[in-house]
């Protein structure tokens, strides 16, 4: 992704943003390269699967499961950093995306890819709620 760096003329507070994002992006690709550069090569996986006992396996397939979970939410984690890049080029970073406006400057501190002020988002998640709620009922 095509990403402005800071200059001189962009606003304090949005070159402060775009600092933390690709900090906390960089941060992010490290831990996804280091993980996938600590995996095992098939072969070495298949040898070492051969030597194991059913124990021994269902450990593995646990563990191999959990880091896959995790890859898989640092990934999306990325992904919404790489959003929040966007709307930062946009000019609609730190606004609300459901009803414009501006999201807490500790809101965003804390979650720098945030799309929802508390307001909305704590709606969001109590109407997730509510639909889980049903679907287990049926």
């Amino acid at each position: 992704m095509a990403v402005k760096r800071p200059t001189k003329t962009m606003a304090p507070e949005r070159r402060e943003a775009l600092r933390m994002l690709m900090g906390k992006r960089q941060e992010l690709m490290q831990e996804i390269t280091g993980n996938l550069g600590a995996s095992l090569t098939e072969d070495q996986r298949r040898r070492l699967e051969s030597a194991m006992d059913v124990g021994d396996q269902s450990l593995m397939d646990l563990d191999r499961e959990l880091g896959i979970s995790l890859m898989e939410m640092r990934n999306k984690r990325r992904q919404l950093i790489d959003e929040a890049l966007g709307r930062l080029e946009d000019s609609t970073y730190g606004l609300c995306d459901e009803c414009g406006v501006e999201i807490n400057e500790k809101r965003l501190a804390a979650v720098p890819f945030a799309k929802s002020c508390v307001a909305c988002q704590s709606k969001q998640e109590l109407i997730e709620k509510i639909e889980k709620g049903e679907e287990r009922e049926q």
